[in-house]
């Protein structure tokens, strides 16, 4: 697995049960909504421990990964997009992309989820293009293509959905999105 992006790094090595979680909570309070934390643990139950944590919280855990005796974590910072409303007419659900997934239509599947989530859970040939990117990378994007936009709720691919829609691209969002996506999926 390549490296993974996070806006903070958190130093919990060698601290036991509960500290690595009071840490954490601490240093997710200074994070913006959105943003990803990873925490670096040497406790072998701080996996189990953090990933209950951030469910329990709202937070996203978005996985674990083992560098020798070092344990790193990712967590995302609960956004609320869960309760946004959503605006872009043009919508499809989980298992309609499913089906056109395995038709042989020439359609771009945008994944606008941070880097982060991408890497550790995505759908097969999808292309990453994190939300806050959008703007200045979206002269990569062909404009001719149908292009089905997914994040993890359908609030992030909403708003990418009107952003490509006001420049003129074929754009569906997918909704429910990543949270509930029973499909196939990769790591990098």
């Amino acid at each position: 697995m390549k490296a993974v992006i996070s806006n903070v790094a958190l130093d919990a090595k060698g601290l036991a049960c509960p500290m690595p979680i009071i840490k954490t909570k601490k240093a997710m309070a200074g994070l913006e909504a959105g943003q990803v934390i990873e925490v670096q643990a040497t406790d072998k139950g701080s996996k189990a421990d953090l990933k209950a944590w951030a469910e329990s919280t709202g937070h996203q855990y978005l996985g674990t990964v083992e560098e020798g005796d070092v344990l790193k974590h990712y967590l995302r910072k609960a956004s609320g997009e869960e309760t946004a409303e959503r605006k872009h007419p043009d919508v499809i659900n989980n298992e309609e992309l499913k089906e056109k997934l395995k038709s042989d239509e020439d359609i771009l599947l945008l994944d606008v989820r941070e880097s982060a989530e991408y890497m550790f859970n995505h759908i097969p040939n999808s292309k990453s293009l994190p939300l806050g990117e959008l703007e200045s990378r979206m002269n990569e994007l062909d404009k001719d293509r149908k292009t089905y936009v997914i994040c993890r709720t359908g609030s992030r691919s909403d708003l990418a959905a009107q952003k490509l829609a006001e420049q003129g691209f074929k754009v569906i969002n997918v909704v429910p999105g990543m949270s509930e996506w029973s499909g196939e999926t990769e790591q990098l």
